[in-house]
């Protein structure tokens, strides 16, 4: 392994005597560089790569301190030293602060003490670049860490903003999605109405991100279900030792959110007491955690979310009139996907596609004949149900494309086919007439779905069934049952 390169030294004096004395006491330490006059010190310092400068102040031409205010011009960082015989004047140590030289040295010197200031000054070298170099990499890792955060930002804008809500151009949620971007920039809380699974909370992470916080945090919560004392520890926080087995404090979601948003969905499902705690929060910020005595603020802009009708609550005295009344400054009415026929096609392919990225099984899509059988559905869980089944059919999948096989059986039997609108969507219990009339209604629902399920193998289906092929036959034409087009019957 090579050596270290030693520090280079220019020693300049019109000496020869002189510049030969100060190489002796630097060449063990140092790669010594020799010039008799300024103009050739300076060609050595244009070839070189030089530390220190030590300099003669008396020299012919140009003097000690004019060279060495030169080298500060051109080469800030080589540290310069001046040699001088002669009793410095006032004049003298103004002319050396103004070079901004490290140094003067008097004649005649030591040689270990010449060596003692060379060495330091070849120490200060290394340590002004260490000091260059640490101060760069600080300011690029600030600009680094600076863009990395914005970065972050527009991601989770663009992740959850109203654009990543998706909905079709004739969409019965554009209107809501209208009014909510009209509400973002406003400080007032809104309160976000419509069934379990709708997407209440995508529609509040959607406002935060289109509001002047957008660069504060989101945080979202599910009140329902929740008891008053875990909701209180939650929301509140609770001091040291108030909670069992919790050692240190913790801060609630409303210390969290400080000057940034917080979704409470399920309000409908408070009790009295938190319902009480939560309109005083509305009110004035204030609240009191788990075991604590003062009241802490917080100026976190409160989102709500109901599934039930709060203004009917409110008049049967379920709900107090006045938290409802400070809550609903503005109103936000989100529809159920039975009502979004149109968006269905668009969510569940959008569900699917984020199940296979998630769970690494590359998919093509769903076939036309699935999705039919999907619109078909009323999903009465919206959203999760509806995520559910297309990750179950993901996982059952052995195509790249999804067909109607893969629906669980309680879809397809409430699926219908062009001849069966009114029938196959209708529950059987709910049908007048004999009970001829309902058995009827139960075998062509069971008959759609074997088939449909079995990819129209009627053979495969007959079997199942316990029919014959005649028999499976005679009763598809009778209910006029047919598979779709895009499907091929087999035997």
């Amino acid at each position: 392994m090579a050596a270290p390169a030693l520090p280079t030294v220019l020693v300049v004096d019109d000496e020869p005597f002189s510049v030969a004395s100060m190489r002796m006491a630097l060449e063990d330490d140092f790669q010594v560089l020799e010039a008799t006059s300024a103009d050739d010190a300076w060609r050595l310092m244009e070839e070189n790569w030089v530390q220190v400068v030590v300099s003669d102040q008396r020299m012919p031409g140009r003097t000690g301190v004019a060279l060495l205010s030169d080298v500060r011009d051109r080469w800030p960082e080589t540290v310069r030293i001046i040699v001088t015989g002669y009793t410095e004047s006032a004049d003298m140590i103004e002319a050396i602060n103004s070079a901004g030289i490290y140094q003067f040295i008097t004649k005649p010197w030591h040689p270990e003490q010449f060596l003692m200031a060379v060495r330091n000054a070849a120490r200060l070298f290394e340590l002004s670049r260490d000091h260059e170099r640490m101060s760069l990499e600080m300011r690029y890792l600030g600009s680094t860490a600076a863009q990395k955060l914005q970065a972050r930002r527009v991601q989770a804008q663009q992740a959850g903003g109203f654009d990543k809500v998706l909905r079709g151009t004739a969409s019965p949620l554009n209107q809501t999605i209208a009014l909510a971007r009209q509400y973002a920039s406003f400080e007032v809380p809104v309160l976000i109405t419509g069934e379990a699974g709708t997407g209440k909370t995508d529609i509040a992470r959607a406002m935060h991100y289109g509001s002047l916080r957008s660069d504060r945090p989101f945080y979202a919560i599910n009140c329902a279900g929740m008891s008053d004392d875990v909701l209180g520890v939650e929301l509140f926080g609770a001091k040291r030792g108030a909670v069992a087995g919790a050692v240190q404090a913790r801060a609630g979601l409303l210390q969290k959110a400080d000057r940034g948003t917080l979704m409470l969905n399920g309000i409908d499902t408070l009790g009295p007491a938190m319902q009480l705690a939560l309109l005083n929060v509305v009110t004035t910020g204030g609240f009191q955690p788990l075991g604590g005595h003062e009241t802490l603020t917080s100026a976190a802009r409160l989102l709500f979310g109901a599934h039930r009708d709060l203004r009917a609550m409110v008049a049967a005295q379920q709900f107090r009139g006045d938290l409802f009344f400070e809550m609903a400054v503005t109103e936000l009415s989100v529809p159920p996907l039975r009502a979004r026929v149109h968006d269905l096609p668009m969510l569940a392919e959008r569900l699917l596609h984020e199940a296979a990225e998630t769970h690494g099984k590359p998919v093509r899509g769903l076939s036309q004949p699935a999705l039919d059988f999907l619109v078909a559905h009323d999903w009465p869980g919206n959203l999760p149900e509806l995520r559910n089944e297309v990750t179950r059919m993901l996982i059952l999948a052995q195509d790249m494309t999804l067909g109607p096989e893969l629906i669980s059986r309680h879809i397809l039997q409430a699926g219908h086919s062009d001849r069966n609108d009114a029938v196959m969507g209708t529950d059987p219990c709910t049908l007048e007439g004999t009970l001829k009339d309902r058995v009827e209604l139960m075998e062509m629902r069971i008959l759609g779905e074997t088939l449909t399920r079995l990819k129209w193998n009627k053979s495969r289906a007959a079997a199942e069934l316990g029919l014959s092929r005649v028999g499976l036959r005679a009763k598809l034409d009778r209910y006029g049952i047919e598979p779709h087009a895009s499907v091929s019957e087999e035997d």
